[in-house]
């Protein structure tokens, strides 16, 4: 299912790419909801064969389909210089290839099952692109210990609390501590949007 283009007198479009019919729709119905002009794909080649990737708005995009995973869409929009913003949908177990999108210019990215007003939140930053507060960001980036620190970069690679745990040698426990603490001082509602600030901030996953 594909819906016909909007006649939106030239006002950015919330593109929604999800095979998941459920998932599309009432994405769509929320997007409309809040007073956006919506455009939803089921499959990648039908999108990118459409105008949609020339014209100004956001994508959201499903990180996982049978054609072509979110990244590969990324690519493909990259190599045809169009800079359509980019929200990667993902579950849990997905976060390393969120991130993984996000290196490769994704604007941001969320997780399922998703809060309706922090997807809302998140569209509205993409379309509207504000530069982020590195500063403040930094400033808040060097209030963290070095354990709080090295949790952080945990998180960023994807890691689970007991990975977390038993990479650094403490317990699960310990690690949900220097989580909540980091989360307060970085003042992050999500772990997507604390990702995207370490992301910003040039914070890498560690290797290994």
């Amino acid at each position: 299912m594909m819906t016909t283009p909007a006649e939106n007198n030239g006002q950015p479009t919330v593109f929604i790419l999800d095979d998941d019919d459920a998932v599309r729709d009432s994405l769509q119905i929320l997007m409309e909801s809040a007073g956006f002009t919506v455009e939803a794909f089921a499959s990648p080649l039908d999108f990118l064969g459409s105008s949609a990737p020339g014209r100004p708005g956001c994508l959201l995009i499903d990180v996982r389909m049978p054609e072509m995973s979110g990244i590969e869409v990324q690519e493909s929009l990259a190599a045809g210089n169009r800079q359509l913003p980019v929200i990667v949908m993902t579950g849990h177990a997905d976060v390393p290839l969120a991130v993984r999108a996000m290196k490769a210019g994704a604007v941001d990215f969320i997780e399922k099952p998703f809060d309706d007003t922090v997807i809302i939140e998140t569209v509205r930053r993409a379309l509207e692109l504000r530069p982020a507060a590195n500063p403040e960001i930094a400033q808040r980036l060097a209030s963290l210990t070095p354990r709080e620190r090295e949790v952080l970069e945990g998180l960023v690679a994807g890691r689970a609390n007991k990975v977390i745990a038993f990479d650094l040698d403490i317990s699960p426990r310990t690690v949900e501590i220097h989580r909540a603490r980091v989360m307060e001082k970085m003042q992050a509602r999500s772990l997507s949007q604390l990702v995207r600030m370490a992301l910003e901030s040039g914070i890498s996953p560690p290797s290994g």
